[in-house]
């Protein structure tokens, strides 16, 4: 089994969508996240009637930074029909901000074929780079 086949086990492992309470849904999809340092995190998305809510991404890079990391070398995401998809734009400024070298993560786009895109190509020009300098 390839990086990108545990990463999606660990996220799969994880999504079961379900209704929380008239007001939040959570698990429509799900993210793991691996660390420079080779941990895994996952998360999946909360949606809330409010905007509250906080996408699968995010709430994995969440559980990553509680336990003391920030670098991050590959993320995948699995949306409700079972597709990995990219980030949404939160999630992709969220990554640029934790690091210098956020640019290079690497995002799978595409389970079968294993293609990735770089952070980078997704928020090209990015308007932080010069505070990291």
């Amino acid at each position: 089994m390839d990086i990108w086949e545990k990463l999606y086990r660990e996220a799969k492992r994880v999504q079961n969508g379900r209704v929380i309470s008239p007001f939040m849904e959570a698990g429509g999809v799900a993210a793991a996240v691996l660390t420079k340092s080779g941990n895994i995190y996952v998360g999946v998305c909360i949606d809330t009637c409010s905007s509250l809510g906080m996408c699968a991404e995010r709430n994995a890079m969440a559980n990553m930074i509680t336990n003391g990391e920030q670098e991050i070398d590959k993320v995948l995401a699995i949306m409700p029909d079972g597709r990995v998809g990219p980030p949404c734009g939160a999630c992709r400024e969220f990554m640029m901000q934790l690091d210098k070298n956020s640019g290079d993560i690497e995002i799978l786009m595409d389970l079968e074929s294993r293609r990735t895109i770089r952070l980078k190509e997704l928020v090209p020009d990015w308007w932080g780079t010069e505070r990291f300098e």
